[in-house]
Order: structure tokens, then C-alpha cells, then sequence
């Protein structure tokens, strides 16, 4: 998952089944480019002379635009099967040699995850099977026919096995994931368990494909290069979105929050508002909101809107209590809420922040999309400059474009976030 914006090469659209997008990640030109150059030296090295170099060469360019097709026919069995099974896809992007679907992050229960994830690879293998039984079936084929589907079918079990491989996002990291969740009750141990398996699965591979590589050269070694790097950057991303699903669930809000407040008695003249220069037109989001007391008790806030419309020569003979708000039209939440609970509020809010109550009814600090980024980027290990934070917050968006609502729609798909607990923020 990508946590992150970041300056990439583009996705290619394919085209798009009851509006969902199948792209092509810039990874899948290099695999075709490795496989045609793969295809063309066996076919060379199997016809010899009786093969023109030219014909070599469109054989194994056909060779990787039919494994191109058995890759996408997987995706369009996973996208079937998720519509079956009542999940909402976003996309299907075509990833290495494999895909990648957007099944609106996760499904709600182990067994449809493990359904929507074996379907898959169980294409791939059915694909074999049919190409093997081309060839055996049709005996008088021609030699070029007969290398040609057993290459495909041969490809397609590569696929099918290399799906399986228990690495995160991959089918057979969704498998693991699911049986661990089916059989501990517990979709997180799940999420973890896939995450660390494929790790060290990885490292194997990276040290097999470098001992080929050194040993005797070729093709296998690089895929199984390509393959670790994968995983590991794979590995990387899933541990990341495990750190932020911890932090969005098990920090609270009163340890995020920062007191971006000022209190004044409501029967201090106007003038003393102007002297806080509290807000302009380029710092709407980060200025600090002006709460009023009277006698020790909360009575409300104010703004500098009546300044501009009040002349300063009687701004002394107004006091602040004639122009105050009540105190609950600004946007607030209870400070020992999760911080996701932050997160959703400020999707909805044009303020772009909030004010914190604390458990006495009592405002006690105010969180912002700065703050929660902060304490996510701090959780995996980022120390931000203060001026970063204040940027942020001057734009009212999280720092370094860190996605953290999308995490929790995530969690909320997923069903890490309990619909009980849904229905209590909207009340």
C-alpha cells in the first residue's frame, strides 16, 4: 500500500469492466522485455538454424504478450470472485508476475479473503492443465505449436506457484494471512505473520538468486533478484501500514493534542482581541482560536470579525462578551478517543481542527492534521523540522502527503475498526 506520495512513472489503463480500471505497473515493461529475451534464446537454442533470428525473436515476443494474457486472466478471476463474494474492487493493477486488485483494501471475514486470493493461482494451474492437455490430445502438432503451449503452460505454473509465494500483497501472502485469521480469531496476528514469513522468504530468495548469478549467470538468478526486491520493499510497506494501524488504534487523542488556544475574560475591551492578531487570510488554519471565561468558567469563543467592521477609535467601549459564540459550534471531540476517531472528524470539517474536551466537559488543547501526521511519522521512526509541521498545518494537510484517512477506511473495510464503534462517531 502506498503510504506516501511520491513522483512515479504513471500506470498504463487497459481498459475498464463495469468502471474498474486494469493497469499495467511500469515493473510489468521489464518483465516482458526479460521474458522476450528469455523465450527468443531457448527458441534459438532449440531450432538452431532452422529458426531465422527474425522469427525467434516474434515467437518470444508472442511467448510474453500470452503470459501478459494468463497474468490478466488471473486478475479477472480474483475480480469475479470478489464480486461474488459482495466485495467492491477499485482496481486491478498487473504487478511483476503478478496482479494486484483493490478489494476496497480488505474483506470483513477470513474465508472470503482466502476465496478471492486462492481463485488466482487456481486459474493459473487450470490454464497449465489445458495447454498440457493441448499437447497431449493433439499429437500431430507441429514442432513450433507443440514448444509454444507447452512454454505457455509452463509459464502458467511458474505463475501459479510464484503467486503462492506467502509474500504481502501476493495470493499466497493473502492465504496465510487468512488462515492464521480463520484459525487465532485475530486478523492482525494474521497481517503479521504473512508480513514476517515473506520477509525471511525473501532474503532466501535473495540469496539464492545472488549464488546463481555468481555461480552460473542467467535468467533465474535476476528473476529471483527482482523477486526479493519485491518482497522486501513489500515487507517494508506492509510493516509500515501495521505501524500506523497501531498508532491510529492504541494512542489517544489527549496524547496528540497541543494547546493552539488563548483565553481571555469576556469583559476585556475589543482592543485587546485586535493587539493578538490572531488570524489572516494566509493563516486561516494554523492561527489560534480565542476561547472566552468568565469567573473561571468556559462562557464561549470569539473571532476577529467584529474588527473589521467595529472602528478602531471603538474598540475600548466594546468588550469581548457582546460578540462571543457559544463555546459548541466549534468542531470538538472527547480527548479518549483513538486518534482515528480524529481523523474521520476532520475528513467532514472545514475548520481543520478540532477542539479537545477533556473527560470534565472542559476544553483542554486542539488537534490538527499536523498533529496526527507528527505522531504517525514519529511512530515509524521520521522526526520532522518544525517548519515542515507548520507548513502542514498551514495548508491544513498531513505532512509529506501521509494518507492516514485512507488507513482507516482501510481498517474500517477490514473490519479492525468495529462498526459499533462507526456508529458512535456519526451519532
Amino acid at each position: 500500500m502506498q503510504l506516501f506520495r511520491r513522483i512515479s512513472l504513471e500506470d498504463f489503463g487497459l481498459f475498464k469492466i463495469k468502471g474498474i480500471p486494469f493497469k499495467v505497473h511500469p515493473s510489468w515493461w521489464l518483465i516482458l522485455i526479460l521474458f522476450s529475451l528469455s523465450s527468443q534464446g531457448q527458441y534459438a537454442r532449440e531450432f538452431g538454424e532452422q529458426l531465422p533470428t527474425w522469427q525467434s525473436w516474434c515467437v518470444g515476443i508472442l511467448t510474453s504478450s500470452l503470459l501478459f494474457f494468463s497474468v490478466l486472466l488471473c486478475e479477472l478471476g480474483r475480480y469475479f470472485m470478489a464480486f461474488s463474494e459482495g466485495v467492491e474492487v477499485n482496481y486491478i493493477k498487473l504487478f511483476l508476475l503478478s496482479g494486484l486488485a483493490k478489494i476496497d483494501d480488505q474483506c470483513s471475514n477470513p474465508i472470503s479473503n482466502f476465496r478471492i486470493a486462492i481463485s488466482g493461482p487456481l486459474l493459473s494451474f487450470c490454464i497449465a492443465i489445458i495447454c498440457f492437455s493441448f499437447i497431449y490430445i493433439l499429437s500431430d502438432l507441429d514442432t513450433m505449436t507443440f514448444y509454444l503451449f507447452r512454454q505457455i503452460g509452463r509459464i502458467n505454473l511458474i505463475l501459479g506457484f510464484f503467486n503462492l509465494l506467502p509474500i504481502l500483497p501476493l495470493n499466497g501472502g493473502v492465504i496465510v494471512k487468512s488462515l492464521v485469521w480463520y484459525f487465532t480469531n485475530d486478523q492482525r496476528k494474521g497481517h503479521i505473520s504473512a508480513n514476517k514469513i515473506g520477509r525471511y522468504l525473501s532474503f532466501f530468495a535473495l540469496f539464492i538468486g545472488g549464488l546463481i548469478i555468481f555461480t552460473s549467470g542467467g535468467f533465474n538468478g535476476v528473476l529471483l533478484i527482482v523477486m526479493s526486491w519485491f518482497g522486501l520493499t513489500s515487507y517494508k510497506s506492509q510493516e509500515q501500514t501495521i505501524a500506523l494501524q497501531d498508532t491510529l488504534s492504541k494512542v489517544f487523542i489527549k496524547d496528540v493534542a497541543k494547546r493552539n488556544f488563548r483565553v481571555l475574560d469576556e469583559n476585556k475591551s475589543l482592543r485587546l482581541l485586535s493587539e493578538l492578531n490572531i488570524s489572516s487570510s494566509e493563516d486561516k488554519y494554523s492561527s489560534e482560536w480565542v476561547l472566552l471565561s468568565n469567573s473561571g468558567r468556559w462562557v464561549g469563543y470569539i473571532t476577529d470579525e467584529n474588527l473589521k467592521e467595529i472602528p478602531a477609535k471603538y474598540w475600548d467601549n466594546y468588550s469581548m462578551a457582546s460578540y462571543k459564540k457559544p463555546l459548541e459550534d466549534l468542531p470538538s471531540i472527547i480527548d479518549n478517543k483513538p486518534i482515528w476517531h480524529a481523523v474521520l472528524k476532520l475528513e467532514k470539517i472545514k475548520e481543520g481542527r478540532l477542539l479537545v474536551i477533556n473527560s470534565a466537559g472542559l476544553p483542554s488543547g486542539t488537534i490538527d492534521k499536523a498533529d496526527l501526521g507528527e505522531e504517525a511519522l514519529k511512530k515509524l521512526g521520521i522526526i520532522l523540522p518544525k517548519t515542515f509541521i507548520d507548513l502542514a498545518r498551514k495548508s491544513n494537510s498531513y505532512p509529506l502527503g501521509i494518507s492516514l484517512p485512507k488507513i482507516v477506511y482501510g481498517m474500517i473495510n477490514s473490519g479492525l475498526i468495529q462498526k459499533s464503534e462507526l456508529d458512535k462517531l456519526t451519532k
